[in-house]
């Protein structure tokens, strides 16, 4: 089995992955919805909280989004095989940068209006990043770490990709990143370890798991045969972690244990994705075409599909299962719309179709491991 994993040429799991955190980023933000403080970080919020919604969410929190800039880092890396720089800029302004100033121009707006008639604000528009920070963010560390990314590309036999290659055929070796996560909080000291968006914390982190995804792919299988066969070690020490965080601090722990935890979490998931999902599929193929504009869509369905259920006169939790009926059905719904029409594509970062061509998953680059 260790010799067929490592060499298996296509890596659907990156796609599943993918697909799984934009799903949990979308449960995530539903939930928001009926928490006590929702309206604080500008969401509709519920006159009926569902609290017990939290200790799971608070345990997602920590790991969702480093997660996604983590597999961000790796696509670059098996992007810059067939580019040079120059093709690299190019390509991510199309995929990432357009999306993001649509978004930020258009969508954005519009869930803050949807917002401001709830509360019986004043309408005004207002252009904002919002949820899209993420792309922004993205978008920064191609440009700035594209020029160490070729370099290493270039150097993949020098001394220290094989080092690192090394390094992570062993479980601890593994820590080094641990620690590059624990040093971000060390140097920064968030006033929450979660709180990720628009703040010099998150964009840090990103930056850290960004590079890390990178660095794991170019330094060859090692990596991977290491969070596969030790899968269940660093699943037993995230939960491990996450029961000391949630019984001894209540769910705000200190930096420290909030990163090692947020790793734990991640190699993990990459290990269990490995020796699972590395497998195509029909649903693969579709959800992971889908995931980008969903993301990019779900804010505007969420705070409609709340703005109608919320006034309504029903449990919280039948108000909870409807808001997210309506969420899902208004982003798949908009995305076999988007999906059709060329002149929309590029807007929901989807490549142009063309008559006689199908895109691979997801219409990301082939996904392969190295064999170096």
């Amino acid at each position: 089995m260790d010799t067929e994993m490592s060499h298996t040429d296509r890596r659907y799991d990156i796609d599943w992955l993918r697909v799984i955190a934009i799903g949990l980023l979308l449960l995530y933000h539903i939930g928001i919805v009926f928490q006590p403080w929702a309206v604080f970080l500008g969401f509709l919020q519920s006159n009926e909280p569902i609290e017990s919604l939290w200790p799971p969410m608070a345990m997602l929190n920590v790991w969702r989004i480093p997660l996604l800039f983590f597999v961000s880092g790796m696509g670059v890396c098996f992007a810059i095989r067939k580019r040079n720089w120059k093709q690299l800029i190019i390509e991510r302004t199309r995929r990432i940068l357009v999306p993001f100033l649509f978004g930020m121009v258009i969508l954005v707006p519009i869930h803050v209006l949807i917002w401001q008639n709830y509360y019986h604000q004043d309408l005004r528009y207002a252009p904002h990043p919002g949820h899209l920070w993420f792309l922004g963010n993205i978008f920064i560390y191609v440009v700035l770490l594209s020029p160490l990314f070729f370099l290493m590309r270039n150097r993949q036999q020098g001394r220290v990709l094989r080092g690192l290659s090394w390094l992570f055929s062993n479980p601890l070796g593994l820590l080094l990143i641990t620690a590059l996560f624990v040093l971000e909080t060390l140097a920064v000291r968030p006033e929450r370890y979660a709180m990720f968006a628009f703040t010099f914390h998150g964009f840090l982190l990103g930056l850290v798991a960004f590079l890390s995804g990178f660095t794991v792919v170019i330094t060859g299988p090692a990596f991977w045969n290491t969070v596969r066969r030790w899968r269940w070690i660093y699943l037993v020490a995230a939960v491990m972690s996450y029961m000391i965080r949630y019984l001894v601090f209540g769910l705000e722990a200190p930096g420290i244990l909030a990163a090692a935890e947020s790793t734990f979490w991640i190699f993990s998931a990459l290990g269990f994705g490995y020796r699972y999902l590395n497998r195509p599929g029909k649903t693969l193929n579709y959800l992971s075409q889908a995931a980008y504009p969903v993301y990019i869509l779900h804010m505007i369905f969420l705070y409609a599909g709340a703005s109608l259920i919320l006034p309504l006169e029903i449990p919280a939790v039948f108000q909870l299962i409807l808001v997210t009926g309506i969420t899902a059905a208004g982003c798949m719904g908009s995305y076999e719309i988007i999906r059709r029409l060329s002149f929309l594509r590029p807007l929901f970062g989807l490549k142009t179709a063309k008559k006689g061509v199908s895109f691979r998953p997801g219409g990301h680059d082939v996904i392969r491991v190295p064999q170096n």
